[in-house]
């Protein structure tokens, strides 16, 4: 039979479970809490993306003829150059732009570079979005897990 507490951590969301078990998110993963290495929280990763995506807008504008508010295929170019940055930048030296910014750096799970395949992996799912939106308890998103990756604060 199934009880309050099973559907209560679904319905209550990732937190509710959490509280439950007293772990923090990257406990499973053996990272620390707090600090450098700790799992990067939500807040930073949504300004990293922030940064990023206004990047990506001004070189499609600047340098690839897109327009702002334009709609049809001119509108992905930002989506493409997006695409292309996180393929690059997270595949060779392992954070973006917004990430650097923001004190993040995206690393396998047993902490080394993320590399090319998991870079690609990573940024493929991350293109279209929902993966991205949904994550698990170590506040890991899909594309994340699919890649084997996390995202961890250096400072």
């Amino acid at each position: 039979m199934v009880d309050r507490k099973d559907v209560g951590s679904w319905i209550e969301g990732p937190r509710a479970a959490r509280a439950g078990e007293g772990t923090y998110p990257g406990q499973r993963l053996g990272l620390p809490e707090q600090g450098p290495g700790s799992v990067a929280r939500f807040g930073r990763r949504l300004v990293a993306i922030f940064i990023d995506w206004t990047l990506c807008q001004l070189v499609a504008v600047a340098f690839l003829g897109g327009e702002f508010g334009r709609g049809g295929a001119g509108g992905l170019l930002p989506l493409a150059v997006f695409f292309a940055e996180n393929v690059l930048l997270v595949g060779t030296v392992g954070f973006t732009v917004g990430h650097r910014i923001m004190g993040l750096r995206v690393v396998r799970l047993g902490g080394a570079p993320a590399g090319p395949v998991p870079g690609l992996v990573r940024s493929l799912l991350l293109a279209i979005a929902v993966p991205a939106l949904i994550w698990d308890k170590d506040e890991r998103g899909l594309h994340d897990k699919a890649a084997g990756t996390v995202i961890l604060r250096t400072r």
